[in-house]
């Protein structure tokens, strides 16, 4: 049989010994597994941010358990939790909202428990590094084929955490969006797909002007960075169908002062 699969997602970045100590405690549980790091560079406490890219990256990724943890509540009265979604994916994590949108993506939440039970958690947990001592054993013993309901008692999944997600403003001349990500590149990610701008008449070639922080910029609708020149901005659909605004050759986000949570207006009467 083949070592079971767990994905890592997290905000602890790679300079502390965070990531690699939960490794650690992986890998004494539960030695054949394989760990999968998706990320751990999400921003710190970007709890939307880390779920949308769970979401994004779990088609691609191997089935097994998803380890995510981005936690600025660690150490209040928030659960711990471990999931199953309705294809039998399972997800260990706080109850932030941080799961649940992947686990709806692939057909929605069939089962959550709490994390309670102490013979699945180190003997000693700390107020502050819930995924080393309770999350990180979770998913090994879940790898190992321990049962969800010996972790802890059910939880109505109607009663998890979630997330507000924004919607765009879609008029007639005007696109209200919001930026979900950026990426290390500077590729700003908007909450809009593809069929928005579709809907609203917008097509490759288009030219467009972007307000974000009361300053205006001109963009072109894009398939891809060489239907564009060098330095110029661009409005394309990225590689997971999110619609994006980047600079062919530039880092469109330290140019635009783009930031998670800030409103981009699309103009889209443009002469």
């Amino acid at each position: 049989m083949a070592p079971a699969f767990i994905t890592f997602l997290t905000d602890f970045g790679l300079q502390d010994d965070f990531v690699g100590t939960c490794h650690g405690v992986i890998k004494r549980i539960a030695p054949e597994v394989q760990i999968v790091d998706l990320t751990h560079g999400i921003p710190p406490r970007a709890v939307l941010q880390g779920a949308l890219v769970l979401a994004n990256t779990l088609p691609y990724a191997p089935s097994g358990v998803h380890l995510a943890v981005v936690d600025p509540g660690v150490g209040s009265g928030r659960r711990s939790l471990a999931l199953e979604d309705a294809a039998g994916e399972l997800y260990v994590g706080p109850d932030n909202g941080l799961l649940v949108p992947a686990a709806e993506r692939n057909g929605g939440i069939a089962r959550a428990h709490e994390l309670s039970s102490p013979e699945y958690a180190l003997p000693s947990v700390s107020r502050t590094f819930h995924g080393r001592d309770l999350f990180a054993p979770a998913a090994a013993h879940l790898a190992l084929g321990v049962r969800l309901e010996q972790l802890g008692p059910p939880v109505d999944p109607e009663a998890l955490a979630r997330l507000d997600l924004p919607e765009p403003d879609i008029g007639a001349s005007r696109i209200r969006a919001t930026i979900l990500y950026v990426d290390a590149f500077g590729n700003v990610q908007l909450n809009l797909a593809r069929e928005h701008l579709e809907s609203a008449g917008v097509v490759p070639g288009r030219r467009l002007e972007l307000e974000l922080g009361g300053e205006r910029y001109y963009a072109v609708a894009a398939r891809t960075f060489s239907d564009a020149r060098p330095g110029d901005i661009i409005l394309y659909e990225d590689a997971y169908r999110n619609v994006s605004i980047a600079i062919n050759r530039g880092d469109a986000a330290a140019m635009l002062a783009a930031v998670p949570g800030r409103e981009v207006r699309i103009r889209l009467d443009v002469p």
